[in-house]
């Protein structure tokens, strides 16, 4: 399954010899999706493996370049993946942005209060096995420190754990009734990371939200606790948004409801200042971010449609100029 999907995006010299030339030169693709739930997964084994393989930036082969791969015919989250992979490098993750813990009813579900990074609460990322395994943090920096890497800086080392981190369980039968295996791992790490959606709004047009925190680990009464509430057998990712006190981010509730899907998608590091300077290249105003304003750049034209409200400007820009490519 895995290897018919990387033909289709790919091509593949061998299918010209059996008389399929069309087919041999692949689509040139740059990212890619799968319909999966559930048209496909009734009668039908799940595509987790596949998402998750060709998301992560290696394969049966060693060290390979990621490729963006969505689950759930969410193409506007293949878009939010691209673009993470493109600023940042790293292998992109799919995620179910689940559910929101404050301080308070963690404490009271699990008996324990967060402390860290996750003090103000944190947000449960969870998908059913279609995230790149890369996020396991289990890839270490020449500090010594959890990471993701770009792909030409995996070793097998690197591979190797986090192939050791993640468990390949039998398909939950409730959602797939065709059977399979999902990716199950925990992010046992604190990683800097950043939470992207790309949305298209009628009347409006395509709009980014990004959210810059990190990955968090929490102890594991509190992780098993809230982990066995959906689904055990998928991958974890405990997130912690950076707080601004205003807006959106003026706590980590606020970060999920004003969330446009049920889905995001992220990549390693605090790259929002890339994505908003990418954003108003591709003429995509930026619903909601968290990226200190020093960091941001757009083109100079933007200051003509004003310089206090700047994400009314950034909305007034784009809709002027219209899209770079339409």
């Amino acid at each position: 399954m895995t290897l018919v999907m990387r033909d289709i995006l790919f091509g593949n010299p061998k299918l010209a010899g059996m008389g399929w030339h069309e087919e041999a030169l692949g689509r040139n693709a740059v990212v890619g999706g799968f319909q999966g739930q559930r048209m496909w997964t009734d009668w039908l084994p799940n595509a987790d493996f596949s998402e998750a393989i060709l998301a992560s930036s290696f394969d049966w082969n060693g060290a390979k370049q990621p490729t963006p791969f969505a689950t759930e015919n969410d193409t506007c989250n293949a878009v939010a993946m691209l673009l993470g992979t493109m600023v940042s490098n790293t292998a992109p993750g799919f995620h179910d942005v689940r559910s929101y813990w404050s301080p308070e009813s963690c404490e009271r579900v699990t008996g324990v209060k967060p402390t860290g990074k996750a003090a103000n609460g944190f947000i449960h990322l969870l998908n059913s096995g279609a995230t790149a395994l890369d996020e396991t943090g289990a890839c270490r920096n020449e500090k010594g420190e959890p990471c993701m890497k770009p792909f030409w800086k995996m070793t097998d080392k690197d591979i190797r754990a986090c192939l050791d981190a993640t468990d390949w369980c039998r398909a939950n039968y409730e959602y797939f009734r065709g059977g399979g295996f999902s990716s199950h791992f925990r992010c046992a790490a604190e990683m800097p990371i950043t939470m992207i959606r790309f949305n298209i709004v009628d009347g409006v047009g395509p709009v980014l939200q990004i959210a810059e925190g990190w990955t968090v680990d929490l102890p594991d009464r509190i992780h098993k606790a809230i982990d066995k509430r959906t689904d055990p057998t998928w991958p974890t990712v405990w997130f912690a948004p950076r707080l601004t006190g205003s807006g959106a981010f003026a706590d980590v509730y606020s970060v999920m409801a004003n969330w446009g899907a049920n889905h995001g998608a992220t990549v390693y590091g605090h790259v929002g200042a890339d994505l908003i300077t990418l954003a108003s290249m591709l003429r995509i105003p930026v619903t909601m971010h968290n990226v200190p304003q020093g960091k941001v750049y757009r083109p100079h034209a933007w200051a003509a449609f004003g310089t206090q409200d700047m994400q009314a400007a950034d909305y007034a820009a784009c809709r002027h100029y219209g899209p770079l490519y339409g």
